[in-house]
């Protein structure tokens, strides 16, 4: 199949993909690819990053986030679409809710991805229950102080909404 005979969706999947497979037998990371596409072209890419950085936020979806942030010189990403080669995990999701894309696409699903050994379900399983009920051990403190924070925030005539 050459590129003329893939659809647009899936000509930028398979680069997202093709970014996937260029992290295997490596030592940048984990199997993942993603790109950012806006008016049809590419703006951000990242494959996974967690070992080459040490970094255990640098999935491939926030590495491509970060990528198209930084080449638009904006904090989000209205009018573009996420294109990763697994379906994203919690962290990522959280990420792309914050960046606020168009629209997602994903090749593998997540039990593809816990088939391969990258099993989120403990995560997604903790997420929903009380902060006192988890598993690391999780306490409130100083909630007045930060409180005062968020005042300050919502009255100072500086802050840039988001």
């Amino acid at each position: 199949m050459n590129d003329k005979d893939l659809t647009e969706n899936e000509y930028f999947m398979q680069e997202a993909i093709r970014l996937a497979h260029s992290n295997v037998g490596g030592i940048h990371g984990g199997p993942f690819g993603a790109v950012v596409v806006k008016d049809g072209k590419i703006i951000g890419s990242g494959a996974n990053q967690v070992t080459k950085n040490n970094d255990p936020t640098a999935h491939a979806e926030v590495v491509a986030i970060r990528d198209a942030c930084k080449n638009l010189g904006t904090f989000q990403l209205e009018g573009c679409d996420i294109y990763a080669s697994c379906e994203p995990c919690p962290m990522c999701l959280g990420a792309i809710y914050w960046a606020r894309p168009s629209r997602v696409f994903y090749a593998a699903s997540r039990e593809d991805a816990a088939a391969a050994g990258f099993d989120d379900s403990y995560i997604y399983d903790q997420i929903p229950l009380p902060p006192q009920k988890r598993d690391i051990p999780t306490a409130q403190l100083l909630n007045n102080e930060a409180i005062k924070v968020f005042d300050a925030w919502k009255e100072s005539d500086k802050k840039i909404p988001y």
